[in-house]
């Protein structure tokens, strides 16, 4: 098991592995949750996540890489404002920070509207961006709840800067019919009924690719410990298999994880997301040293 001499790093890397000047890539916690509109409680899930990562082994079997040696700084909590729309301003700001040091940025959830500066700083800084989104929810309202910026609209405040292609969607009101471009989703229904699923999924992303992943593309039988859960969802190999093919015919610049709703009696969600980030980033890199 890994050992730490902080147990506020991700990972629990000792200083070494840790540090920020050296560092590649940057894990960067935002615990905001507050247009979440039913069960709240994701703005607990930063901290979960980094506690339940001190548990994972740092050898990755499928990549035979250890990605933490290219360096993995934990920035401190973002301090969330209460709008969202000040939220999207901060977060943008902070990311292009990072993004100006070279750093592959991770962000982490809180609730699904922390994507939306995020993807504005990347888009910014990376020509020809495109964003997968793995999702339960297409999150197309243009306004909800007295907000653009609610956790229902990201995605429609998301394609306002890059195009997006989403994956895993089971639930969307009939209003958000009008916003879909079909030519750019696949329903969780589909994904194991077509041969060409991952064709069509790498084929409407651009050169560079932001990944943003809702817990709750997961089904809940796997990952229970999410504000807003539908059945029906994928699994575990499903979206490593997605982010996979995407790795390999793309080039992915950017993540976020969002929507973890740490429960006390139950650890395995809160690993879960740690290893997600972990075996995502092991990919990366691991293509890069090709």
């Amino acid at each position: 098991m890994p050992t730490s001499l902080s147990s506020g790093a991700f990972g629990a890397l000792e200083p070494e592995y840790s540090l920020y000047p050296p560092s590649r890539i940057a894990i960067f916690p935002i615990p905001y949750d507050g247009t979440a509109t039913w069960q709240k409680g994701a703005a607990k899930g930063p901290k979960a996540l980094i506690a339940a990562s001190a548990n994972m082994e740092l050898y990755d079997i499928e990549t035979d890489s250890e990605v933490y040696r290219q360096g993995i700084t934990t920035l401190p909590p973002l301090e969330c404002p209460k709008k969202p729309e000040d939220l999207v301003t901060k977060v943008a700001e902070k990311t292009s920070r990072l993004l100006a040091d070279g750093k592959f940025v991770v962000g982490i959830g809180g609730e699904h509207s922390i994507s939306i500066g995020l993807v504005q700083a990347h888009s910014r800084h990376f020509p020809n961006l495109s964003v997968l989104q793995l999702d339960a929810h297409s999150d197309l309202r243009d306004e909800y709840e007295h907000s653009r910026y609610n956790h229902a609209c990201v995605m429609a405040r998301i394609r306002e800067f890059s195009p997006i292609m989403q994956v895993g969607i089971r639930s969307m009101d009939v209003s958000e019919l009008a916003r879909l471009d079909k030519k750019r989703i696949v329903c969780a229904h589909e994904f194991h009924n077509s041969p060409k699923i991952f064709d069509k999924i790498c084929d409407n992303l651009t050169e560079n690719v932001y990944l943003t992943i809702d817990l709750d593309v997961f089904d809940p039988a796997v990952f229970p410990s999410t504000g807003t859960p539908e059945p029906g969802g994928l699994g575990w190999y499903d979206v490593m298999n997605v982010i996979s093919h995407v790795n390999q015919k793309k080039r992915i610049v950017g993540l976020d994880v969002n929507e973890l709703l740490p429960n006390p009696a139950d650890k395995a969600p809160d690993f879960l997301t740690a290893k997600l980030i972990y075996r995502t980033l092991s990919m990366i890199y691991a293509k890069e040293s090709l």
